[in-house]
């Protein structure tokens, strides 16, 4: 069965060179974007099993743009391109539903396998950074966070600021609304007696949270 995507990225010898890196498998460029905005266009136009996008690009960037595309259609699958095994960018794909998240380093049998993998509808590879991420920040309380004040969902919320999500993606990568996250992180500050976030993400760090 042919596998059917739409790729973006601001870079045309990134975009050629992914189509080279393609050819003879299963899976079909349907067309190319240059920008977040024409990510949005033409994922919508032609609604692929999966989309292949840069995270920095101009005009719209590529998580603005994933954010927008789940947002018209929550069924969309997205896989995130990109230089950077930053926890942060990892972190806020997870919470604005990306599908995978995949370096530009990532070998031609990784990236047909993380784009086979969206497409079926599994979750990502054991070695997936998304999934490593995705790991820490759905983590509850266990024995090594024993002594730590909080609880399970501030936990929860402590290891998203630390990542340096904001209150939005909080939500949205919890099911939460903003007034609740606020609401959570308000206690936790109190809690940890800290003045504001960047304090209570170097407690986190410190303490192994993260």
């Amino acid at each position: 069965m042919t596998i059917t995507i739409v790729v973006a990225d601001d870079h045309e010898v990134v975009r050629s060179g992914l189509a080279n890196l393609l050819k003879g498998s299963d899976i079909d460029i349907v067309d190319e974007a240059a920008d977040g905005d024409e990510a949005v266009e033409k994922t919508l136009k032609h609604n692929p099993d999966v989309v292949l996008m840069d995270i920095r690009m101009p005009n719209r960037d590529g998580l603005s743009a994933l954010e927008m595309i789940r947002g018209k259609n929550p069924e969309a699958r997205v896989i995130m391109l990109s230089t950077y095994d930053n926890p942060t960018y990892i972190a806020r794909s997870v919470a604005l539903g990306a599908s995978d998240y995949v370096l530009k380093g990532s070998t031609r049998k990784e990236l047909v396998d993380a784009i086979t993998r969206t497409a079926s509808g599994d979750e990502p590879s054991d070695t997936s950074v998304l999934r490593r991420v995705k790991r820490v920040m759905r983590r509850r309380h266990d024995r090594e966070d024993d002594g730590i004040p909080l609880t399970n969902r501030e936990l929860q919320v402590l290891r998203h600021v630390a990542l340096g999500l904001s209150n939005r993606e909080i939500g949205h990568s919890l099911g939460i609304s903003i007034e609740t996250v606020k609401e959570h992180v308000q206690n936790i500050l109190r809690k940890l007696d800290v003045n504001d976030r960047t304090q209570a993400a170097v407690w986190a760090v410190r303490r192994g949270v993260v």
